[in-house]
């Protein structure tokens, strides 16, 4: 947000910078800017006005653009266009981030990548699964232990949910980064399910509590 009062205390040779063709500046810094400038008895010809909203109307439409380009990326775009590769949907990932744990949702994700050709995030995203996993069981344990009244904010309450929330954030923004605006097909739902049965299998034996963290594991207490 542009601060008027901010950019009044600004001197004249700083304000012209605000209107310079290559300015960083948002459209409303530039408008605000002149106005101050304008105000302070500084002249502007019809050709420097007619630059300025140029240069104006330029930040405005590059602004449009990233927005839309930023909702582009957000959308899930699948397809049913058979020249389309197959990929483990994004709602499936997320899905199994927030029920069977981290590690699973990076394990499709990762099987994605190797689909794309992407050997090296692949395994980086799965290595990841497991290490965000090992955080997990340590931490949620750490975080239940803290008594001292600074660190007593609302995550304490269920530091699970928090594991899971960052987690399901995690494979979203993998996904927006590395994935983009690709279309695909939704894969075969075989592995996926395979893939549930084992991590339900797991979190119910709960061998040595590492799963007591999970999802299943609370909604089952």
């Amino acid at each position: 947000m542009v601060s008027k009062n901010t950019l009044r205390k600004l001197s004249d040779r700083e304000l012209e910078n605000y209107l310079k063709p290559e300015s960083r500046f948002v459209p409303k810094a530039i408008q605000t800017a002149f106005e101050i400038l304008t105000e302070r008895g500084r002249y502007f010809s019809d050709e420097e006005k007619e630059n300025i909203q140029k240069l104006i109307n330029k930040k405005e439409n590059e602004e449009l653009d990233r927005l839309l380009e930023e909702q582009e990326l957000k959308k899930d775009h699948i397809t049913k266009d058979a020249n389309a590769i197959r990929l483990y949907s994004r709602g499936i990932i997320l899905f199994f981030g927030v029920f069977f744990g981290f590690v699973s949702g990076a394990i499709l994700l990762g099987l994605n990548f190797f689909k794309l050709k992407k050997y090296k995030e692949g395994i980086l995203v799965i290595l990841l699964g497991f290490i965000y996993s090992i955080i997990q069981y340590f931490g949620v344990p750490l975080m239940y232990k803290m008594k001292s009244a600074h660190e007593m904010t609302s995550y304490r309450k269920s530091p699970e949910l928090l594991f899971i929330i960052f987690g399901v954030l995690v494979l979203y923004f993998i996904w927006i980064e590395v994935i983009k605006k690709l279309p695909y097909r939704s894969e075969s739902p075989l592995i996926p399910i395979l893939l549930g049965l084992l991590m339900s299998f797991l979190i119910y034996t709960n061998f040595n509590n590492w799963f007591s963290s999970y999802f299943l594991i609370n909604l089952a207490r």
